[in-house]
C-alpha cells in the first residue's frame, strides 16, 4: 500500500471524526438554544435540590463520624455498621502490618466521608472475631447494609508486601463498592490539584518579580 495512500485514509479517518464531534457539539447547542427562561429554572431549582440533599447527607454522615479513622469497642460495633450504610472496619493488633493499614485508612477516612472507617482490636474483642471469622491481622471486613459483604486479608491482594500505595487500597475498596469511585484516585486528583496550585502560585510569583 503507497504512502500517499495510507496518508489518504488517515485524512479521512480525522475528517470522519472531526464531523462526529462538530455534530454531537452541534446537537447540544440546538437543545441550549430551544430552553426557554422556565426550563432554565427549572434546571436550577433541581441543581439547588440537588446539592441541598448532598448537604444534609454530608452533615449526617459527619455526625455519625465519618471523615475521622478511629477506634470502636466490640459492643459499638454493630451500632456503628447500623448507623451506616457502609464501612470499612480494620481489626487490628499493636504491630506493624496493622500500622501500614492505619496508615492508609486515615488517608482515605478523609477522602471518602460517604464512609466510615474504624478499627477494632482483635484480641479485645473475642465475640466478634469468632462471629465474623477473624484469624489473620490485619483484616479489613467491607460492611454493606449492617451485612459483611467481603474481606480483604493481610496484603496478599495488595501486591503481597507493606509497600502497596493508598491508590492501592483504594482501588480494592471500589471493586467491592464500599466506598464511591469513578475510575480516578482521590489521591492522584489531590496531587494534581496540588501540582497546578504549585505552578499557578510560581507563576504569579515570577510575574511579581518580573514587575
Amino acid at each position: 500500500m503507497g504512502e500517499s495512500l495510507v496518508k489518504q485514509i488517515i485524512e479521512n479517518q480525522v475528517l470522519t471524526v472531526a464531523k462526529a464531534v462538530e455534530d454531537k457539539l452541534d446537537e447540544e447547542i440546538s437543545a441550549l438554544d430551544r430552553l426557554d427562561l422556565d426550563d432554565i429554572e427549572v434546571l436550577r431549582e433541581r441543581r439547588i435540590q440537588q446539592m441541598k440533599k448532598m448537604a444534609e447527607k454530608r452533615s449526617k454522615w459527619l455526625a455519625l463520624g465519618h471523615g475521622e479513622y478511629t477506634e470502636i469497642s466490640e459492643k459499638d460495633f454493630f451500632a456503628a455498621v447500623k448507623a451506616s450504610d457502609r464501612v470499612v472496619c480494620h481489626f487490628f493488633r499493636e504491630n506493624w502490618p496493622c500500622k501500614v493499614i492505619d496508615k492508609h485508612l486515615s488517608i482515605l477516612a478523609k477522602q471518602h466521608i460517604e464512609t466510615r472507617f474504624i478499627k477494632v482490636h482483635a484480641e479485645k474483642s473475642p465475640f466478634l472475631t469468632e462471629k465474623l471469622r477473624i484469624v489473620v491481622l490485619p483484616t479489613l471486613a467491607l460492611v454493606k447494609n449492617a451485612k459483611v459483604d467481603d474481606y480483604v486479608v493481610g496484603f496478599d491482594e495488595l501486591g503481597g508486601t507493606d509497600e502497596f500505595s493508598t491508590e492501592d487500597l483504594e482501588e480494592r475498596l471500589a471493586k467491592c463498592q464500599v466506598i464511591s469511585y469513578d475510575g480516578e484516585s482521590s489521591i492522584s486528583k489531590i496531587n494534581s490539584d496540588t501540582s497546578k496550585r504549585s505552578v499557578r502560585q510560581s507563576e504569579i510569583s515570577n510575574e511579581s518579580d518580573s514587575d
